[in-house]
């Protein structure tokens, strides 16, 4: 049996990336006129190339290839088709958020083209349709391509809402039975973790990671960990914070300052 061909998702990854953002990448010229074609013709080559990647993974799981296994790969290629409006509108609010959140972003062309935070979360919500639908394989892979290429990790599992945004992003967990509200902002070094996997297999399918409500924001290096942690709406969580318990709404945490210790000629100050 053959596996999924990590090279052509990686290639599906940058088609569909194309037909979200028509006109940003590529090296075709688009105008009205073309564009309903170009993307008609993009959208057949994703169907055929993706059929085929999940066909492959559910025979290799499944140990066997049949015409069954055939239909319903394309079954899944269709239904996952359709829901590529849907998540281009959601995308179009986690820009709007990396635009609205970041007083650097020169426009919302350059957070398309250049910020890793946008990159990670367009490759999960694609990755996402593909793991509701019991894919195997497959958006793991692109996931951790994702992470690969710009150090957020982002499980294909996790529940995230609209106006999403991940400032700088080097360092971002994001455990597999999160659940995130809107108008959520991480910034670097975040991780919404499980508190221990020494269960392994014997905790797959249980909640293991945090529920991050609506308007919440956590500041770099903040941990946030366990199934049955909450974090409240309209939170704010500080800096380096190492929570294991829930937060309650509207409630602003924050680690108790550091004393510094500074030496100089010789004196301990």
């Amino acid at each position: 049996m053959r596996l999924p061909d990590r090279s052509i998702i990686i290639q599906l990854i940058k088609e569909l990336r194309t037909i979200m953002f028509p006109g940003y990448f590529g090296t075709d010229r688009l105008d009205c006129t073309l564009a309903p074609y170009f993307i008609g013709q993009r959208l057949t080559n994703v169907f055929d190339q993706l059929s085929t990647q999940i066909e492959l993974a559910l025979a290799y799981q499944n140990n066997q290839q049949s015409s069954e296994t055939a239909d319903q790969a394309e079954t899944i290629t269709v239904e996952f088709l359709k829901q590529l409006s849907k998540i281009q509108k959601i995308l179009l609010t986690d820009i709007q958020a990396a635009y609205d959140g970041d007083p650097a972003a020169g426009s919302k062309e350059q957070i398309i083209f250049s910020y890793p935070g946008l990159y990670a979360i367009f490759v999960y919500r694609m990755a996402h349709e593909l793991y509701i639908r019991e894919v195997p394989f497959i958006p793991r892979i692109m996931t951790e391509y994702a992470h690969s290429r710009t150090g957020i990790d982002i499980n294909a599992g996790a529940c995230i809402g609209k106006y999403f945004f991940i400032d700088h992003g080097t360092g971002v967990v994001i455990g597999e039975t999160t659940i995130i509200g809107d108008n959520v902002k991480l910034f670097q070094g975040v991780t919404i973790g499980a508190l221990s996997t020494r269960g392994g297999q014997a905790l797959a399918g249980i909640k293991r990671h945090p529920t991050i409500e609506d308007n919440v924001t956590i500041y770099s290096g903040a941990s946030i960990l366990g199934g049955s942690t909450v974090i409240g709406h309209d939170c704010v969580i500080g800096g380096s914070a190492f929570i294991t318990e829930s937060i309650a709404p509207h409630t602003k945490v924050s680690m108790k300052n550091p004393e510094l210790c500074m030496i100089g000629d010789g004196c301990e100050v």
